[in-house]
Parts: C-alpha cells; structure tokens; sequence
C-alpha cells in the first residue's frame, strides 16, 4: 500500500505532473475524467443512485478498484471481486458495514472532517485485514502522512495539493509525501534500494543505496538516480550510457528499504557490463534476448533467417508444435512441446516488435476484466479445421475435437465382450478414481467457516457462490401460493403444477407403501421377547439443486418418503437465484411435502449448515440428496465429525444408466451415463431415444448399449436411429462429442449381458429384451432397473413413483437408493420375566466371566441371587 493516494479534482492535470506519480502511487479519477493510459488508477462513484455497468466498463478498461458507496457495494458483490472493490464510508456511519460485506471489499475510503490519528487508530479495529484510506479535510503534511502510516492507513491528497516545487504551507511535494514514511537504521541515513528489471517481470539487477534528495530526482526525472556511499549523488548511465528509466519505485513492508523498478539501457546494469549483478538472465528473457540478436544478424538463408522473413514458414511451425503439445501426454512431453511452441510464438513476437513484456501488460489487462467472453472455441477448430486425426487405439478413442466433422454420422465404439481380453474387460468396468481426500479438503475451510461463523458465513459465502445478496438464509411457511408480491416472474405454470400433482400422487403412493408400521416380536425362548420397530428420523435435511436450474422432481423424490416417514422437522437447502428467490416449482413442492423451512444456500456451505445448524438453520439428524463434487465432499466431512453427530443417506457420484438392447458403459465421474440391454426384438428408435436421453446432459457422458446377438444390420438400424435423433435435438453439439465417447457391448446372450451388468452395477439399467421382465429376477447389482420397451428411464426421473436418488460408482453392490425405510430407524427391545432370566441368566454370566466383565455378570447374579 503506497503511504498516499493523489486525487484527480479537475481536467487541467498536466502530463509532468501525472507522470511522476504514475511512479509511485495510484491515481483516483471519477468515471467521467480522462486520465492518461499509463496512470494507475482508481475510479471513484460516490453517488449512490448511480448505476453499475459504467463501474464495470471502468474496471474492464484497466482500473485498479473500484470506490463506491454502500449501496453500489451491495450490488457489485458477486460480479467484482473483493480485491477489485473499496467501500466509500463516512467515519461516522462505520459501525454501519455489514459481516456480509466485510469480506467482499478489499479496503475502504473514510471521509473525515480532520486526521484525528487516535480516531482513526480505533476506527481501524473494524477494519481488521482491510485496507484503509483517509480523505481528510486538513491540509497535507509529512507529520500525518507518517503517522498514518504507522497504524497501516494511507492519506488520500488532491492533486491541487500536491507540487514537484518545494514543500509550502498549501502544498506538499510529491517525494516528501512518498518517503514520508521512510525511516534508516543506518548513520549514514540512507536506504537499501534493490534495482529490478521491468522488461523482465522484476528480476533483481543489482543493490544500490538511495537519499531523500536522490529518490524526488528519479520520482521527478523518470531517470535512474541513487547516493553513493562515497562520492553523492549517482546519476546512472551519465558518464557509460547505460541509463536506466524508471517505471515503479515501492517502499518495502518495513519501511527502510525501496525497489526501484526500471527498463536498463546499454551494456546492462553491473559495472563489468553485464545485465546484472547476479549473473546472466535465463528462461525467457534468455530466449528473447537470442532472437531479438538473431533478428539482427542471423546469416541469410539460414533457418532462423527464414523463420523471421517466412510468415507462412513461422504459422505453419506454430501450427504444427500446437498440435504436437495437444497430443503430449507425459509430464516430459507436455513440458517439451510447450517449450517449443513458446519458441515459435516468441519469435512471431519478437519479428513483430513484441517483447515479454508488452506480453505481460497484456495479460494484466485481461486479468482485471469483470466482464468475460463466453469462451467458445472459433468454428475452424471445433468442425474440422484443426490438427489432422491421430490413429485410434483399441478399444478406439474418441476422435479429437477439432476433427469432428458436423455431417458425419453421430455413431458409438463397439467393443465384442467375448473377444477382448480380462484386462481389456477390466476396462470397461473401470470408474475412474475419485479423489474424494482432495475435495474433502477444499471444502473443509468453507465448513468451518459456516460452523463457526453460521448465518454471515451462510451470507457471505451465498453472495460469492451464488451471486445472490441476502438479507437473511431462510424462507418460513407459507411457500405457496406465493404473495401478490412475488407473483409474475415467479408464477407456477398450470401444467406444471398438474404435472408435479400427478408425480407427488404417484411418488406418495408408492413410498407410503413402504412406510414400515408393524412391530417385529420375536420369542426367542420362554421368557424372553425380543421385538424391533420402526420410528422416523427426527429432523432432515434435503438437498435440492438448483440456482438457474429448476429441480422439482429432487424435492418430489426427497420430500415425498420425508414426509410419509413422519419426519418432524423437514428442511430443503437449495441455491438461490442471483434475485434471492427459489423457483416457484421446489416451493410448489416444499408446500405439499409439509417442509418446515427453505435454507436459501447450495454447496458446501449448505450441506455444513445443515449438519451444525446456525443461527436461523435448525441442524438436522439426516443429510439426503445429490449435488456436485463440493456438496459430496462436504456430506463425507459431516458424517465423519461427531461434533455435527449426522449421517448421509448414501455415497454418491454421477449418474448412470446401463441399457440392454444390451448395452453398457464406463462411468464418467459427475456426468451421465446408461447401460442399455437389447435383443433383436427390440425397436432401435426406442433404444437411440433411451441412449441419447442420458447422451445429451453433457460432451463428456457416456452411454453403453449391451447388444444382445443382435445381427448387423440390426445394430445398423440402432446406429441410424441414433444419428438421426440426434441431429434433430437442440444440444446436438453435446450429444455429437458424448456419443463417440460411448460404448456399444456385444455379446451373445442375454446371460452374459446381464452378468456384464451385474458386474457394473450400474445406476440405472434399462431391458430391452425378449420376455423382459422374466430377467429382472437374474438382476443381483443395480439402482433401478426399466423393464420392456414403454418404461423410459425419464419416468422413473420424474413421476412413476419410484425413487430417482440412486447409488452410483458402482455402490448398487453395497446400498439401495433412497426409500422411506431410509428415513426411518429401527430400535430394538426386548422384555424378560423371571422364569426367562433363570433360563437365561446362567448363559449369560458365563459368556461375561469368559470375556472377564465381571460387572455385566454381576447384573444377572444378584437378581438370580446365585
């Protein structure tokens, strides 16, 4: 943080001025101003009525940070990042900033009447990490300039204040402001200075020694002057010709020592004409320094010569070391690759006039832009203009992006089970391994955060996650209808709504079918009755995805068992749209399943919410639901913590189908994939449809057909089906890339299709065979299974009844979707009379003498008196 800010008050700033600072401060100018290229700048909104997208357009221009009000604050959250934004604050009204904001700002400007240090010192415990800067009513001085600085606060001082003439009782000169706070421990006074090279991203050139006079002539001059120690002040270069302009000078964390940043002229820094001190440049500037002499001199005719004079010769060398860099795979050869693409484009650069750093202000700029393209890929390079198409392997991969030919036929890799090996079989059933140790720990200090801080973690983490400012996490019954208010934009379609009645029905039907009611009484011997009985989880908790999307089928599926379990306490946490709201469809649902409360948060930071409770969030018993790698990362923390004392309703990953027409396929973490069985009865249009159905959720999906003895031209009808669907869909795109990915199995009989299945274990599992409910009994491993040719997948998804929250990865060996048992426990009990225990007595003090708890043998003695 330099020791001032200078403030732009008016159009009539002079460039000998402005250059001198753009030295050693910022610049802070109102939107409206012009302000030289080169200046550091700050833009400074203090109307409060004022819009954002001028704020934005500044910032995207290459302003530092933004300085706004209160009111622009809160609604720059989530679009500005907090290192881009200070708060503008009168002394008066700082108990006013909010917890939600605190974290949102880098820094704030206070407006004070005088430079009461001692005030501004207290002031400053509430802006603990921030930085602070003080537009005061005073005039400027050295005096309070240090002071401030000592208690880590900045004075802002208006350009009219400030002077490259000598220090007056109006004006204070630029370097006095600057070294200020500037303090030797030598007896000579001077100060350590440390030389970097600015062309060369800071690299040290050397050490020197500064004075007060000799750093306000370098701030003054542009040029590179120091003290030496023996014979005043130096003037680099004045007498060699290596001189030196300087660009930045910063005053180090202490406050006793500088850098001066510059661009060194002639044989280099160091009096024996080397760069620097420290011996010869590398890396990069190495390289650049090669061809900027290579430009020069390199002999005609010779490769580089031709490289700098052949723009076609140079495209096609970048060309063709991008491609190689694209297919490297090792860390050796991705590293290798690299180095000569960036070769190549150093040498475009350099034949250009382009040096490492104009590179680097570029990307600087890039940096600070708020407002981002949407980053698709040009056209040339995604259908066909790109590098020619490597020879597949077997199984063969998918072809690469750019060699997808937009008319080519949209078809799937076939793999035949019985002639490939153990190893390759192996293949196929492979998930990929999921890091969970590596996620556990990204989301460990989010759910800290919300189980220390609660409902302004919950806040401030919504605003940065969700983009969405709240003014508190949670939404109280009555979710619908909803208030005249909230009407319009968030009205409930009708069919939708009669669609979600018919999908609540049919769910309820068939989950309050499973509710488990009946006492288990069990006499195991005279006198001894054993019974178990079932009671529902108190409180629970389910997440619902959404934000921009809509999920009501989630809330269905979770709610509905919830609620016929007898749950007493149902709380759905769901992401909320940037507006603050829920989508009218999951408060729709929230209403019929009898929900107590809507936390408005998705992630991490809902799931840790849930599990300790905050100030407004009641903590649940139950955690269910599915979510991304953040929300299953912090469900696995929870349940492992015996401080939340929670439990998740199963190990979760990205959703599967396998279809047997038959087919089958690898799993994809986080993303869709199918298992489809098919036999020669099958229809091909309903196997494509129930293939692209889980094809179309992302490029990366996958989809397996299992074909059961299905004859080629069979298979051909499949494929045709497949290709044609496919070009009829709106994300045709998507699909195109996911099904050249996918599988398709053959095998010869519905037997092996089905044990490659059990194998899988796959989420979903679609039949399309002969007779094809006579084969669910040979189903041992499986989420759902989809019987016969009029049973798609989607119904299951939405409105059949049964549950769409199923084990993934491969966990239908070990657990079953959710039910309604899964949200009911089973107690045990048991009652013995005294004939019972004289029976059982004896047993029992024998096995506790034989384990020697003498205690528990003791229980049974002294009621036996024995």
């Amino acid at each position: 943080m330099p020791p001032f800010l200078a403030l732009l008050d008016s159009e009539l700033a002079e460039d000998h001025v402005l250059r001198p600072l753009s030295r050693i401060t910022s610049v802070i100018v109102r939107p409206a101003q012009t302000a030289p290229e080169y200046l550091n700048r700050h833009v400074l909104v203090d109307d409060p009525a004022s819009g954002t997208d001028h704020i934005v357009a500044a910032l995207d221009d290459g302003a530092e940070k933004a300085i706004v009000p209160m009111t622009l604050a809160k609604k720059l959250v989530g679009t500005v990042s907090a290192n881009r934004l200070l708060l503008l604050l009168d002394v008066a009204n700082v108990s006013a900033l909010p917890d939600s904001l605190r974290s949102a700002i880098s820094g704030v400007l206070l407006k004070t009447p005088s430079t009461d240090i001692n005030l501004i010192q207290s002031i400053s415990t509430f802006f603990v990490g921030l930085d602070i800067y003080v537009l005061s009513g005073d005039k400027p001085s050295t005096s309070s300039i240090a002071k401030l600085s000592a208690i880590g606060a900045s004075l802002v001082i208006s350009l009219e204040q400030l002077t490259l003439g000598a220090t007056s009782q109006t004006q204070i000169n630029v370097g006095d402001a600057f070294l200020a706070p500037l303090t030797s421990d030598r007896s000579d006074g001077l100060f350590p200075t440390i030389v970097s090279s600015y062309p060369e991203g800071g690299r040290t050139l050397g050490l020197v020694y500064s004075s007060r006079e000799s750093v306000k002539e370098a701030i003054s001059t542009g040029k590179g002057v120091y003290q030496s120690r023996k014979h005043g002040i130096w003037r680099k270069g004045e007498t060699s010709g290596a001189t030196q302009d300087v660009m930045q000078i910063r005053i180090d964390c202490d406050s006793d020592a500088l850098e001066f940043c510059v661009v060194q002229h002639g044989a280099g820094f160091c009096h024996l004409n080397r760069p620097s001190c420290f011996g010869d440049v590398d890396g990069l500037s190495a390289l650049e320094r090669t061809l900027n002499a290579r430009l020069n001199d390199a002999p005609e005719g010779s490769y580089t010569s031709r490289l700098f004079k052949d723009p076609a010769l140079l495209r096609a060398k970048i060309m063709e070391e991008a491609d190689e860099l694209c297919k490297a795979e090792s860390k050796h050869e991705i590293a290798f690759e690299a180095g000569d693409l960036i070769y190549f484009a150093l040498t475009r650069c350099v034949a250009a006039g382009v040096s490492i750093r104009d590179i680097e202000l570029s990307l600087n700029k890039k940096a600070r832009k708020i407002t981002r393209r949407a980053g698709n890929a040009k056209p040339q390079w995604t259908s066909g203009g790109g590098s020619p198409q490597s020879k597949p392997k077997d199984p063969p991969a998918p072809p690469p992006r750019s060699a997808v030919d937009g008319d080519a036929q949209i078809r799937m890799r076939t793999a035949v089970l019985d002639a490939i090996t153990i190893e390759e079989r192996k293949q196929l059933l492979k998930r990929p391994v999921l890091h969970s140790d590596e996620m556990i720990a990204k989301v460990k200090p989010i759910v800290d955060d919300v189980r220390t801080r609660g409902d302004a973690a919950l806040l401030h983490l919504t605003a940065k996650f969700d983009k969405a400012q709240l003014d508190k996490p949670i939404l109280l019954p009555p979710f619908y209808p909803p208030p005249p208010s909230a009407r319009g934009t968030h009205q409930l379609d009708h069919a939708v709504k009669d669609a979600i009645d018919v999908a609540y029905e049919n769910v309820r039907k068939f989950h309050a079918a499973q509710v488990d009611r009946k006492t288990l009484v069990v006499e195991t011997m005279p006198g001894v009755t054993c019974s178990r009985f079932a009671r529902p989880v108190a409180r629970v908790g389910l997440y619902v995805p959404g934000g921009t999307a809509v999920l009501p089928s989630t809330a269905l599926m979770l709610g509905v068992p919830a609620q016929v379990a007898g749950c007493e306490e149902i709380v759905i946490a769901t992401p909320p749209r940037p507006d603050g709201s829920i989508s009218p469809e999951v408060l729709y649902v929230a209403h019929l399943v009898g929900a107590n409360v809507i936390l408005r948060a998705g992630g991490a930071q809902a799931v840790a919410a849930l599990a300790y409770g905050t100030q407004t969030c009641p903590k649940v018993d139950k955690i269910f639901g599915p979510g991304n790698q953040w929300v299953t990362a912090a469900k696995m923390l929870v349940q492992n913590d015996t401080e939340a004392l929670v439990s998740i309703d199963m190990p979760a990953g990205p959703s599967e189908v396998l279809v047997s027409h038959a087919s089958s396929a690898d799993f994809v973490p986080a993303l869709k994939q199918g298992r489809v069985i098919a036999d020669e009865d099958s229809d091909p249009a309903f196997v494509a449809a129930d293939l692209l159905s889980q094809a179309e959720h992302g490029v990366d999906s996958q989809v397996v057909l299992v074909a059961v003895s299905l004859s080629d031209a069979k298979l051909a009808q499949v494929e045709a089906e497949v290709d044609k669907q496919a070009h009829a869909l709106s994300r045709v795109d998507i699909v195109r890339q996911s099904i050249s990915r996918s599988l398709i199995v053959r095998t010869q009989s519905p037997e092996e299709a089905i044990q490659f299945s059990n194998e899988y274990a796959p989420e979903h599992l679609i039949i399309h065979l002969r007779d094809a409910s006579t084969w669910v009994s040979h189903v041992k491993n499986a989420g759902s299974v989809f019987v016969g040719p009029y049973t798609p997948e989607s119904c299951g998804d939405y409105a059949s009844g049964t549950n769409h929250t199923l084990p993934t990865n491969g966990y239908a060996r070990q657990f079953s979707g959710v039910n309604t048992q899964s949200f009911q426990k089973h107690i045990t009990s048991q009652e013995i009379t005294k004939e019972g225990l004289e029976k059982l007595g004896p047993v029992v003090a024998t096995l506790a003498d034989c384990e020697e708890l003498q205690a528990h043998a003791n229980a049974v003695r002294i009621r036996l008196g024995i």
